[in-house]
C-alpha cells in the first residue's frame, strides 16, 4: 500500500518500495530550495544537503549513486577475474518547462558491468542479463515520457522515474567502487555537460541545445519511430474492458538480413494469456497452465481448453502456406509464409510478416485504457542472423487504409516499435563456414576447427583448440567423418605432421567453398561452391560476398543471379536462377552401405576485371572475401588463405583444380 508523506504545500508524493532512498534524499530538500515550490523538508534523520545542481537545474537532472557490491563465487585469487554482485540507483528528474518523450538515459559502465535486473526502465541494447561493458541506454518501462511539474502540480510519478540497478562487475578492488564514466541525455537536441563526482554519487543536469535545428517531419507526440535491422510493431487495434485485440507486424529492413521458420518469443508481464490468434501459432497449447494460474483463479467460467495460450513466455510461429486461406487461423495479408522473410533486395513482397492476438489481462487492469506490450522480445531462425531486440517503445498510433475501401485513413489504438540488430557470431558460434583453396596452391583451407561450435562433441577425442588440416581440395565434397583418412594421407604426401589427437570437425549445416580459379592480367575469376549438409532444402536460398578493394571489379556470375549491393557496392549477392532456387539437403550417396552421403550443393564461377583497380595482389589476399554470408548469418571464415610459394608449379595446380571441379559437376 502507498504511504503519502505530507509537507506544507498540502501536496503528497507517493512513496513506494519502487522509489529508493536516494530519490527522497535528494528531492525531498532539494527542491525545497526552489523559487517559487516547496516540495517538502529535509527527512528528520538528519539527511544531508542535496547536490545543488539539482536546485539550479533548469532542464533534465540525472544522477546515479553507487549503494553496494557484495562478492560473488566462485572465489579466486586473480583481482581481475573476480565478479562481485553490485546495486546501485540511477534517477532521472524533469526540472525543466518542457515534457520529455521518450527519455533515454545513457549510463557509461567501464568494470565490465552485466546488468542482471533494472527496475522503471529497460535498456536499449537487449535483453537481461545484458553485457554492459561498453555502457548502455535505459528507457522508461512503462513511464516513457517524463511530464513538467507545472502541469502535474508536482507529481514526481509523473515528472521523474527511478531505477534500481543490480548486476556484476569484474575486476575492481574491494574498496573500489565501480562508478561509470559518463552520465548523459542521448534524446536528439540535449546537451549534457560532464558529469559532476562525489565518492558514491555523480549528477549531470542536460539542457536544450538552443542551436538544435528540429528534423522536418510531421511532429510526433511519441518517441520517433527508429530504423533497425527488423523492424517489429505491436498495434493493438481494438481494447475492451478485459481484452484486447494487437496486431503485430515484422519488416526485415536489412538488405542481407533474413530469416527462415522464425520464431517469436516473449514475457508477459501482467499475468495476460492468448486467447485466439490468426496468421501464427504457439508451439504449446496446455490448458492445465491456465487453470492453475491466476487467469484460471479469475475467469472461472471461461472455457480453457479453447485458449490458445497461457504461458508467461509463448513461443509463436508462422503458419505454413496451405493454411493462408483458413477462414478460422488465415485470411490475414502477409502472413503463412512458414516463417520466410527476405531480404527486400530479393523480393519486397516477402519481406513482412504479420499475425493478430486477443489478448486476455487480469485485474488491476481491467480497463479499456491499462495496455502494456509484453516485454523481452526474441527472434531467431533456422540457419539466420542472430538478432539483439531492444525494449517495446511507445510510438505514435499505427495508419491502415479504412477497411470500407474509402479514401481514409483509420489509427491503431496504441501502438510499440521493437527494434532488433543483427549481432556478429561470437568466436565458434556461427551456423556457416567457409573453406578457402586456390589454383596456385595444392591443399585446400578447411573450415576452422568447432566453427560452429563443439558444445555436442566429445573433445576427448578430437583437439577443439587444434587447427584444421589442410585438405586435398576433393575431401571437401565428402562429410567430416569420411575424410580422416584423406587428412592423414595428404599429410604424410606432403610431409605435414600428424597430431595424436585430432581436430575436431566444424560442425556447421552449411558451408561455402572460395576457390580462385584463374588470375590474369586483366582480371581474374573465383568458383563458388554452397554445400548444405543438413536433411533439408533451402528455399530461395541466397549468398553475399564482401569482398576488398577487389569487389569494385565484379563483372558477371554465369550460373546464380549476381545483385550489387548498395551503397558501396563491393558486396556481390548471389541466388539461384530461376527453377534452380532450391538447395537441396543431404542425401544418401549411392551405394549407403559403402559410399558416403552426398551433400546438397550449387556451384557457379564468377568474373572480376582489374581494370581502374591498383595494386591488386589476388595471391595475397584480394582474392578472398572479407566476409561472407548465407541467407543473411555471417559464417566462419578461415584464420590464412592460401599462399603462393616461389617453387609453385602452375600446371599440377591447375590440374588439381580441374579434378575438383569435374567432381563436383559429377555429384550435382
Amino acid at each position: 500500500m502507498k504511504k503519502a508523506i505530507e509537507v506544507k504545500t498540502g501536496m503528497k508524493i507517493p512513496w513506494n518500495g519502487s522509489y529508493s532512498l536516494s530519490l527522497l534524499i535528494l528531492l525531498s530538500s532539494t527542491l525545497f530550495l526552489c523559487n517559487g515550490q516547496d516540495y517538502g523538508t529535509p527527512t528528520e534523520d538528519g539527511a544531508g544537503e542535496p547536490p545543488p545542481e539539482m536546485a539550479r537545474c533548469n532542464g533534465i537532472f540525472m544522477s546515479y549513486s553507487f549503494v553496494s557490491k557484495e562478492r560473488e563465487y566462485p572465489h579466486v585469487k586473480n583481482v581481475t577475474a573476480q565478479s562481485w554482485a553490485f546495486k546501485s540507483t540511477a534517477m532521472i528528474v524533469n526540472a525543466g518547462k518542457e515534457e520529455l518523450t521518450g527519455w533515454q538515459m545513457f549510463i557509461g559502465f567501464r568494470h565490465k558491468e552485466l546488468i542482471v535486473s533494472a527496475t522503471g526502465a529497460s535498456p536499449m541494447d537487449g535483453d537481461f542479463p545484458l553485457d554492459a561493458s561498453n555502457g548502455t541506454t535505459f528507457v522508461g518501462s512503462p513511464n516513457t515520457d517524463l511530464k513538467t511539474s507545472i502541469l502535474t502540480a508536482g507529481d514526481f510519478t509523473q515528472i521523474s522515474t527511478n531505477i534500481e540497478i543490480t548486476g556484476t562487475v569484474f575486476g575492481v578492488g574491494k574498496s573500489v567502487m565501480p562508478m561509470p564514466k559518463t552520465l548523459k541525455l542521448v534524446n536528439d537536441g540535449w546537451e549534457c555537460p560532464a558529469a559532476k563526482r562525489k565518492g558514491g554519487n555523480m549528477n549531470v543536469c542536460c539542457k536544450r541545445n538552443p542551436k538544435f535545428k528540429v528534423k522536418t517531419g510531421p511532429k510526433t507526440k511519441f518517441a520517433p519511430r527508429r530504423h533497425g535491422d527488423l523492424n517489429i510493431v505491436y498495434d493493438v487495434l481494438q481494447s475492451f474492458s478485459s481484452n484486447y485485440l494487437a496486431q503485430v507486424t515484422i519488416d526485415n529492413e536489412n538488405p542481407l538480413g533474413r530469416l527462415d521458420r522464425w520464431n517469436v518469443t516473449w514475457e508477459w508481464m501482467r499475468g495476460e494469456f492468448i486467447n485466439t490468434m490468426r496468421g501464427a501459432y504457439t508451439h504449446k497449447r496446455d490448458p492445465s497452465e491456465c487453470l492453475y494460474s491466476k487467469a484460471g483463479q479469475y475467469y472461472k467460467d471461461l472455457d480453457f481448453s479453447q485458449v490458445m495460450n497461457c504461458q508467461k513466455k509463448p513461443a509463436i510461429s508462422d503458419l505454413p502456406p496451405e493454411m493462408k486461406d483458413d477462414k478460422v487461423m488465415g485470411k490475414l495479408p502477409f502472413c503463412c509464409k512458414n516463417g520466410t522473410l527476405l531480404p527486400p533486395l530479393m523480393d519486397p513482397s516477402k519481406s513482412r510478416s504479420m499475425f493478430q492476438l486477443q489478448v486476455w489481462k487480469l485485474p488491476p487492469d481491467l480497463n479499456r485504457t491499462a495496455l502494456y506490450p509484453p516485454q523481452h522480445w526474441k527472434v531467431d531462425g533456422v540457419l539466420n542472423p542472430q538478432y539483439k531486440c531492444g525494449p517495446p517503445v511507445r510510438v505514435d498510433p499505427s495508419q491502415f487504409p479504412d477497411s470500407s475501401g474509402l479514401p481514409a485513413v483509420t489509427y491503431a489504438i496504441s501502438s510499440w516499435q521493437i527494434v532488433c540488430n543483427i549481432t556478429k557470431p561470437k568466436a565458434q558460434a556461427s551456423r556457416c563456414c567457409v573453406s578457402f583453396s586456390a589454383y596456385y596452391n595444392n591443399s585446400a583451407i578447411p573450415c576452422n576447427t568447432c566453427a560452429c561450435g563443439c558444445n555436442d562433441i566429445d573433445t576427448n577425442t578430437c583437439n577443439a583448440d587444434r587447427n584444421p588440416l589442410l585438405l586435398p581440395p576433393d575431401a571437401l565434397l565428402v562429410p567430416f567423418d569420411n575424410r580422416t583418412l584423406k587428412a592423414k594421407a595428404w599429410a604424410k604426401q606432403n610431409h605435414m605432421p600428424i597430431p595424436k589427437k585430432l581436430p575436431c570437425p566444424d560442425n556447421c549445416g552449411v558451408s561455402i567453398n572460395w576457390h580462385v580459379n584463374t588470375d590474369y592480367r586483366n582480371g581474374w575469376t573465383a568458383r563458388l561452391t554452397v554445400f548444405n549438409w543438413r536433411d533439408f532444402a533451402f528455399e530461395d536460398w541466397f549468398v553475399a560476398v564482401e569482398m576488398g578493394k577487389s569487389g569494385k571489379g565484379y563483372e558477371n556470375v554465369y550460373s546464380f543471379n549476381g545483385t550489387r549491393v548498395p551503397p558501396n557496392n563491393r558486396t556481390v549477392m548471389f541466388q539461384g536462377l530461376p527453377g534452380l532456387n532450391y538447395l537441396v539437403g543431404q542425401v544418401n550417396g549411392t551405394h549407403p552401405l559403402r559410399d558416403p552421403p552426398v551433400p546438397g550443393k550449387q556451384q557457379s564461377v564468377i568474373s572480376f576485371t582489374k581494370k581502374n583497380i591498383n595494386g591488386l595482389k589476388i595471391a595475397e589476399g584480394d582474392g578472398f572475401p572479407t566476409k561472407l554470408f548465407f541467407n543473411g548469418e555471417e559464417c566462419a571464415l578461415p584464420k590464412h588463405f592460401p599462399k603462393k610459394s616461389s617453387g609453385h608449379r602452375g600446371g599440377i595446380s591447375v590440374l588439381m583444380s580441374l579434378v575438383f571441379a569435374m567432381a563436383a559437376a559429377f555429384a550435382l
